[in-house]
């Protein structure tokens, strides 16, 4: 999966939490300061070429929907990055943020949990 620019995934965030719109109302819902009409026209048409939206004409316009849940990117995303970074490995990715100190032990020991109960769930 192609991995969203940053200007992409702004506009995605607003895309998905609004469940579909217009180019107006997503420009409304972006926090300043706010990228020209124009801009954003053209991110959420590279959007649709990329294949994260489709469009359906209304009037004199378009209107966007999501064609990928904020859900399925991140899985998508995470899945292309530990591939690319970590051989594969999601132990690799978790041993890379313990000897980073990014992670206690305490956490580990929560997500480890988290996963015991996912299993039995």
């Amino acid at each position: 999966m192609t991995k969203l620019t940053v200007q992409e995934e702004e506009a995605m965030l607003v895309i998905w939490k609004s469940q579909g719109g217009f180019v107006k109302d997503f420009l409304e819902q972006l926090p300043e300061p706010r990228p020209p009409y124009t801009t954003l026209a053209s991110t959420i048409r590279n959007l649709e070429r990329k294949g994260f939206l489709e469009s359906k004409k209304w009037g004199n316009t378009y209107r966007y929907e999501p064609l990928i849940s904020e859900e399925e990117y991140k899985k998508r995303f995470m899945s292309g990055f530990v591939s690319d970074y970590f051989r594969n490995s999601f132990k690799e990715l978790v041993a890379f943020f313990a000897e980073d100190q990014k992670i206690s032990a305490d956490e580990l020991k929560e997500v480890i949990e988290m996963i015991e109960k996912r299993k039995s769930d």
